[in-house]
């Protein structure tokens, strides 16, 4: 989605007649909704420097520009783009706008610069990273870029920066990112008409704009594929923003951790989609790389499982085994027996360990116990059983206990949900999990839709999976696994008469997920929690429905194999009031979870019908929510239905 088009003509003029502002401002709320008249009048000293800049002859006058590029599968966008042709090749240079005036810096991590942002200084990427990684999130997302050989060039422009002598934005430190993207400040609008010269000697020949917009976004990239070469020291995610920036963080604290013998506990938190995991292994293959005890650590075996797999035939299943490890790994280990513990889904640990939970003290005092530097990723929103105890407030807890510096972050940038914050915070508010601004304003970038019948759903999923193996049926856990059933694809686990609808819980809890026939069985939060696919297909069951204006949750229609709520009827006999909050928190986390694995789409069916009907209300009114022209555009591509 592009904010602003026009040609270099209009542009200048937008901006000589003081029109820019308004028909941003406009378009903002036709496409996206949310924005203030305050936000856009910030960008106004930018681009009236742009304007200034653009203000040469030599650049032709059907050169291509617009503003706010949002960025395939991310939240982040792209500040400007000018377009054209160098007599060879399409060229697009992006242009990474700053207002910063001040910087210092930071030599002792990599691309990192601290700046005078937000009433303070803080640590961010240096500009030419940010440039460059967004550059590269374009080329390697949008499918028209590389077929079509459409050259991006990234730089930054500091119009308010001023130079010093010793220059630290310039620092032989950034060499390798300014080489990928200059950096151009104060005075030096000629520079910057020169770069745009070098790769814009023509017009906008091929409508690269529309290309860029409109191009058909490859698929992403996800986790579980790309491990083993992750493991090889081969960069497969480009980690960007603040995920760079706390990359860095964790990466020096553990080698300060362990040089200085002072233990450290790093808390990450984030909400779904917002890079966890990612970091996470990042972090394992280059702390190991620094010749460093590190594990990865998780409550959830599905992706410990699902990466082994993914493993075999590469690493050793000893090797394999010593870097993936089970929460209640830790409970006799000896105090600083590792090195760096890297706790992913830190919200899923328990108290006990062991079959009977009869084992050691708090998997989070163990696991701090055991390391000098302890990091954990965390989204407290992800809690699905009553034994998950995981939360900062425990984790700060034991850290003073053992005498750990504590250090905090906090990740908010999506990728997963085609980068979607909207979507999540719209099913936050459709979940009656908490009240948000996104009412009605789910983003048209996020495929949802809500069926009738799940059989035209499992189709659906059915269709998908042929192209990459990457979608699939999950449910809430209301039906039983009996034992003798498990192992047998006939028989038939969840059923709904009505429709005249049945299918299978998963026959593999290992490896579902991956499992080349699996895309006919059902998997639940066990199985998936921790993981991501392109599309999903969630099935709703009667634990969940509405009533009278509210979500309903009923713990007493979950299965009595699902163990998430073992427990739960003797707490509403001690405390009633209490057991019934607990288990609608977790009801209403578990489908939010299960909701939010897709990374390009969410499909639903409601065994509720009264349910079913609101999601379709609520689906309804976000549609009538959004403009209409690029409603019609995704209409047309077949990207959502009435």
């Amino acid at each position: 989605m592009i904010i602003y088009e026009a040609n270099k003509s209009e542009f200048i003029a937008d901006v000589t007649n003081e029109l820019l502002v308004e028909r941003l401002y406009e378009s903002y709320q036709k496409k996206i909704g949310r924005t203030t008249k305050s936000e856009i009048n910030s960008w106004e000293n930018s681009l009236q420097r742009m304007s200034n800049v653009m203000l040469d002859e030599d650049i032709p006058d059907d050169t291509s520009v617009a503003i706010e590029f949002k960025i395939p599968n991310t939240s982040k966008r792209v500040d400007l783009l000018v377009a054209g042709h160098d007599g060879s090749h399409d060229h697009v240079v992006i242009i990474e706008l700053k207002q910063w005036s001040e910087v210092q810096k930071v030599t002792s991590k990599d691309a990192l610069v601290s700046t005078y942002l937000g009433g303070g200084m803080r640590t961010v990427t240096h500009p030419s990273y940010q440039a460059w990684s967004y550059a590269a999130l374009i080329h390697d997302y949008n499918q028209n870029v590389q077929d079509q050989y459409i050259v991006l060039n990234p730089c930054a422009y500091l119009h308010n920066y001023r130079k010093p002598e010793n220059d630290p934005l310039t620092d032989h430190h950034y060499a390798d990112h300014l080489a990928k993207a200059p950096i151009f400040t104060k005075g030096e609008i000629q520079k910057l008409r020169d770069f745009i010269k070098k790769y814009i000697r023509f017009g906008d020949r091929n409508n690269l704009i529309y290309q860029i917009e409109h191009g058909k976004i490859r698929p992403s990239k996800s986790l579980q594929d790309s491990l083993a070469s992750m493991l090889k020291g081969n960069e497969e995610f480009i980690l960007i923003d603040e995920q760079k920036v706390f990359y860095e963080d964790a990466y020096h604290l553990a080698l300060e951790s362990i040089k200085e013998n002072q233990k450290k506990v790093l808390v990450i938190e984030g909400g779904p989609g917002t890079g966890k995991s990612v970091m996470a292994v990042n972090l394992l293959v280059n702390l190991i790389n620094q010749e460093l005890t590190a594990l990865y650590v998780s409550k959830n075996s599905a992706p410990r499982n699902v990466y082994a797999s993914k493993l075999k035939g590469t690493l050793k299943k000893s090797h394999i085994d010593n870097l993936f490890k089970g929460s209640g790994s830790f409970t006799d280990a000896k105090k600083n027996e590792f090195d760096v513990l890297i706790i992913d889904e830190a919200h899923r640990l328990n108290k006990k360990s062991g079959l009977f939970s009869n084992k050691g003290e708090n998997q989070i005092k163990e696991v701090i116990h055991s390391s000098k530097f302890t990091i954990f990723f965390i989204d407290e929103d992800q809690k699905v059983t009553l034994k998950d105890i995981g939360s900062i407030e425990v984790i700060k807890k034991y850290a003073k206990e053992l005498d750990a510096e504590l250090i905090q972050r906090k990740l908010v940038s999506q990728f997963r949900c085609d980068g979607s914050d909207a979507y999540i915070a719209w099913l936050d508010d459709v979940l009656q999990i908490r009240k948000t601004a996104n009412a009605n304003d789910r983003s048209m970038d996020y495929q949802f839709k809500v069926y009738d019948n799940p059989n035209d759903m499992l189709k659906k999923i059915k269709e998908l999976n042929k192209k990459n193996n990457k979608s699939r049926i999950l449910a809430g856990y209301c039906w039983e696994w009996p034992k003798n059933g498990r192992n047998n694809t006939l028989h038939k686990d969840i059923e709904i008469p009505e429709h005249n609808f049945s299918i299978s819980w998963n026959l593999s809890d290992s490896i579902w997920a991956i499992d080349q026939d699996s895309v006919s069985e059902a998997g639940c939060i066990h199985t998936s929690q921790g993981l991501e696919f392109d599309y999903v297909g969630v099935i709703i069951g009667p634990d969940l429905s509405y009533r009278d204006g509210r979500i309903i949750t009923d713990y007493t229609r979950r299965a009595k194999t699902d163990q998430s709520l073992k427990g739960i009827k003797k707490m509403a006999k001690d405390n009633p009031e209490e057991a019934k909050k607990v288990a609608d928190r977790i009801i209403k986390n578990t489908y939010r979870t299960l909701m939010t694995r897709g990374q390009k789409g969410c499909f639903i069916f409601c065994t509720d019908p009264e349910l079913n009907k609101y999601f379709k209300e609520r689906l309804s009114t976000s549609l009538a929510y959004d403009d209409l022209s690029p409603r019609l555009e995704m209409i047309a591509e077949n990207k959502i239905k009435y």
